[in-house]
């Protein structure tokens, strides 16, 4: 690799910047407003991890697969069409929807002049040592999508057609743009119900970036007023920090280092690791595929990524939890939701409230709602209340409940259920304050289960002891506050009439009798349950 003197000092001078990561980021992408989360992520897939291959001769992957997400109009295409443009003779830009699996992969066709089959490349065989860039990744047929598996993670291509049997390689990055089923993204749903990708294809990316078009005063002014000086030519709206041509040089220099992971750095990556697997227990966490070692390679890649970006020989602890953030922004963006409980009626309050809020009405509640919503009643006993004084006056009555029968019975009646809607409550909670509650519930009544020996069996707390332990545990975040505690005991129900009756993590022990109050009888941990 030759670099001339001025070529040397100015590679020297960016990676003694203090804010070279910041500056790299800026400088990709100018045009664009905003996206830094992407654009870190397009940063350390040019970068690229390093290759590898074992003693059996197995070839570990170390090129970094991108997915971008999001509704349109947000500069997908913008950021393929760049790197397309920065790498212009070692990728390759293809649509989705006009591709073939043998266009991205390799066709075998007939030679015209000497009539033998042939090999054609595709796609990701132009794009060998490169980045192949896919835009309309959604709009791709499955069969085809099937194609690409084995050049995504083996990174060759097998061809077994017209008596040819051959391996070839296929060593690119892919960065892919997709948009969601309906359009929009949907917050409600996960990222496998807004996008038509399998999970195999899902799996073999390593960053994910949802990229969602939100109304927001300040973000659209300053997206407005940055369109509008590219438009007129403003030099000072794309004035980077490096210019393309730096950025080249620089990462071309630095793909030739090979960075190694020291033990330390090992160790932070194996906490990193654990963690994400906790969070994906269940599944209840709504990511977007099952963690799996792929993700661990990822993070190994991306502080590789990291390293040579800071040209450094060995991969640093910080590299590792800069890469184990973006993996998991990447996996839990827009994924989760907070956790809303239904609370038709208080604590305090008798069985009978769910009654009379969602049935029909009781004497109780006419009682209460004459004056508000009882219009209809009290004009049918108007007539027979008067007729005993005067009669004229009645019939006035009559008359009156004749021409407003329609326009005045029914509207009071659904005012009435409104009323009595408003005494339903809804308790909102953030999914990872719920995800602690459960999580320290599941783990101490499996620990009470685990107890017992051989010949005897566990423990098994009822429900209310079981509030009072986790009331035990915050008790530091309680403090005398008598209200906090009232609301802590209320949560702590409502998380465990949830994982009883939604998420199926807990579950009564024994029958039930008629009579028996719930919160006596004894709950334990689902046998299918992980703590």
């Amino acid at each position: 690799m030759e670099f001339t003197e001025d070529e040397r000092e100015e590679i020297r001078r960016m990676k003694s910047s203090p804010q070279l990561y910041n500056q790299m980021v800026a400088s990709i992408c100018p045009r664009t407003f905003g996206h830094n989360e992407v654009k870190r992520g397009i940063l350390l897939m040019l970068l690229g991890g390093v290759h590898k291959t074992t003693s059996e001769g197995i070839r570990l992957r170390g090129d970094v697969n991108v997915c971008i997400i999001g509704d349109p109009s947000t500069a997908k295409s913008q950021f393929l069409k760049y790197v397309h443009s920065f790498l212009p003779s070692r990728s390759v830009y293809t649509s989705g929807k006009a591709s073939s699996a043998a266009g991205l992969t390799a066709a075998v066709t007939r030679d015209q002049d000497t009539g033998e089959f042939c090999i054609e490349a595709g796609a990701l065989m132009l794009a060998d040592n490169g980045i192949c860039c896919i835009d309309e990744f959604d709009k791709m047929d499955p069969n085809d999508q099937v194609a690409i598996h084995e050049a995504m993670e083996q990174q060759t291509i097998s061809i077994t057609k017209a008596g040819i049997q051959a391996t070839l390689n296929a060593r690119a990055s892919i960065l892919a743009a997709a948009n969601p089923i309906y359009g929009r993204y949907d917050r409600s749903k996960t990222l496998k119900a807004n996008v038509a990708l399998s999970a195999p294809i899902l799996s073999r990316f390593d960053l994910f970036f949802v990229v969602l078009d939100e109304c927001d005063e300040l973000a659209d002014y300053n997206v407005a007023k940055h369109i509008l000086d590219v438009h007129r030519c403003e030099e000072e709206a794309i004035n980077p920090p490096f210019s393309t041509e730096a950025m080249q040089r620089y990462i071309r220099f630095a793909r030739s280092l090979n960075p190694r992971i020291t033990p330390q750095s090992q160790r932070v990556l194996v906490d990193c690791y654990r963690k994400l697997r906790q969070g994906d227990t269940m599944g209840r966490s709504r990511t977007a595929y099952r963690i799996t070692v792929r993700q661990l390679e990822s993070m190994i890649r991306l502080s590789e990524a990291l390293a040579r970006l800071h040209c450094d020989d060995t991969i640093q602890p910080q590299y590792v939890r800069e890469a184990f953030r973006l993996l998991r922004k990447s996996i839990i963006h827009v994924e989760t939701e907070d956790v809303t409980f239904d609370d038709e009626e208080d604590d305090d309050f008798g069985p009978g409230i769910v009654g009379g809020a969602g049935g029909d009405d009781d004497d109780g509640d006419d009682d209460d709602d004459q004056g508000g919503g009882g219009d209809g009643g009290g004009q049918e006993a108007h007539p027979g209340e008067l007729g005993a004084d005067d009669q004229e006056t009645a019939e006035q009555a009559e008359t009156a409940q004749a021409q407003e029968t329609e326009t005045s019975s029914e509207p009071p009646k659904k005012k009435a259920k409104k009323s009595k809607k408003k005494k339903k409550k809804k308790t909102q909670i953030t999914f990872e304050e719920y995800e602690s509650i459960s999580n320290a519930i599941a783990v101490y009544l499996r620990s009470k289960e685990d107890d017992g020996d051989d010949d005897s069996e566990g423990t098994y707390l009822t429900w209310a002891e079981t509030v009072e332990w986790h009331l035990g545990q915050c008790k530091g975040e309680i403090g005398n506050s008598a209200e906090e505690r009232e609301r802590m005991t209320k949560l702590t129900n409502l998380v465990i009439r949830r994982l009883i009756d939604v998420d199926h993590v807990l579950m009564f022990m024994g029958d039930a009798s008629d009579d028996a109050d719930e919160q006596q009888r004894k709950i334990a941990v689902h046998p299918n349950y992980v703590a």
